[in-house]
């Protein structure tokens, strides 16, 4: 049975790896398809960050008086709205892409985890985007961006390993029930408030922040968000963990969609 097993598993992989340049066909489909017949295109991806960004200083600086860690808080809030926006965004277009790809997976043979797999991948091009604008605002508000900034690119593999993990686990069950996409969003909104965008870790109480660090993207956004303001260093025993719960959560949403592939065939 476990030779079974493993030789499904490795075709699997065999096969995406074959057809890994629809990987790159599906991201730019999708982003075309993202800004088409847009007054602004990509600039929403700018846009979207700056004014959650406003309405959050008002809202938690201006009224709740939320610390920011010897950082404007504009400029706190927004280098972690960016992580989480596209974790969030992730999630959502992974969870949904069997889905909104049935009638493309009913007539051609393609990769079942190739699409969520794209799902993901496309955001990156608005977060470059919105990054690139980000580093304007952090120089305006007197923040200026170090060789640290480097150290964002293992939190951004992190995040993106995250947010793969958990669409395999959504999207076949999204296949098979479909009110699983009406669940995923307030899912998203409940996650965003146990995860450090608006307010900083500081906030949680010490007997608390143990178990508020089993929430795998709580270090990565504040792991994110310290190498872009060079705010302070992360504790590595964070990082680890979070590395370790992705990698977990990766394996087991690759082995549970190769066990679902055959059952939701049927549904999408």
């Amino acid at each position: 049975m476990i030779g079974v097993l493993t030789r499904r598993r490795a075709f699997g992989l065999a096969d995406f790896w074959e057809h890994r340049h629809l990987v790159y066909v599906f991201v730019w489909r999708d982003l075309r398809a993202r800004y088409k017949q847009t007054l602004l295109g990509a600039m929403w991806a700018v846009l979207q960050p700056l004014l959650t960004m406003a309405v959050f200083t008002f809202v938690f600086r201006r009224l709740a008086r939320i610390p920011s860690e010897n950082v404007s808080y504009p400029v706190f809030v927004l280098c972690g709205l960016l992580p989480w926006q596209f974790f969030a965004q992730a999630v959502a277009r992974s969870g949904n892409s069997l889905v909104s790809e049935r009638y493309l997976l009913t007539r051609v043979f393609v990769p079942r985890v190739i699409v969520p797999v794209s799902a993901v991948l496309s955001g990156l091009p608005d977060l470059g985007v919105a990054l690139g604008a980000s580093f304007g605002i952090m120089l305006f508000y007197g923040v200026v961006p170090r060789l640290a900034v480097l150290m964002a690119l293992p939190f951004l593999l992190l995040m993106i390993g995250l947010a793969l993990a958990v669409g395999l686990f959504l999207s076949p069950l999204n296949a098979r029930f479909r009110d699983v996409s009406y669940l995923v969003p307030f899912l998203i909104q409940l996650w965003f408030f146990i995860t450090p965008v608006a307010y900083p870790t500081s906030l949680v109480p010490e007997k608390w922040r143990s178990f508020y660090f089993v929430n795998p993207i709580a270090p990565i956004v504040e792991g994110f968000r310290s190498a872009l303001t060079g705010s302070g260093p992360i504790p590595p025993s964070r990082i680890i963990a979070s590395a370790v719960s992705v990698s977990g959560s990766l394996l087991a949403g690759f082995l549970y969609f190769h066990w679902s592939e055959e059952r939701f065939a049927d549904v999408v």
